[in-house]
């Protein structure tokens, strides 16, 4: 039940337009002993400055009649230009490739004298 929870869960976050999504599951899942489950789809930034402004992070804990459930889920956001949806900012290694200026081309080369004083 649980498994098929998650997956479900992790189908309507990545529907709903994220980048990448992570659910971690702890406890005593089924039987006495306690293990965890990690349910994981598209990609994540786990390091560095863009974690702070695209990955939000949600932890809950399930009180049960066996014991408490740990769930932790991280949702990796798109990237937004108005900043409604997503950060704003874009990734340190997203490249925008610039077109060169068109530069007026020269008929025939010309030299000007250095020393010469117009009358």
């Amino acid at each position: 039940a649980v498994r098929r929870a998650c997956y479900g869960v992790l189908r309507f976050i990545m529907e709903s337009g994220a980048k990448g999504c992570e659910v971690v599951v702890s406890g005593k899942l089924r039987g006495q002993r306690a293990k965890s489950m990690k349910f994981v789809d598209g990609w994540m930034v786990h390091a560095g400055e863009p974690t702070n402004d695209y990955v939000d992070t949600a932890v809950r804990h399930v009180l049960l009649r066996q014991g408490v459930l740990g769930i932790k889920v991280k949702i990796m956001l798109p990237w937004d230009t108005t900043g409604k949806k997503g950060p704003k900012k874009p990734l340190p290694d997203h490249v925008s490739i610039v077109e060169p200026k068109e530069e007026p081309v020269i008929a025939q080369p010309y030299s000007e004298p250095k020393g010469d004083k117009l009358a």
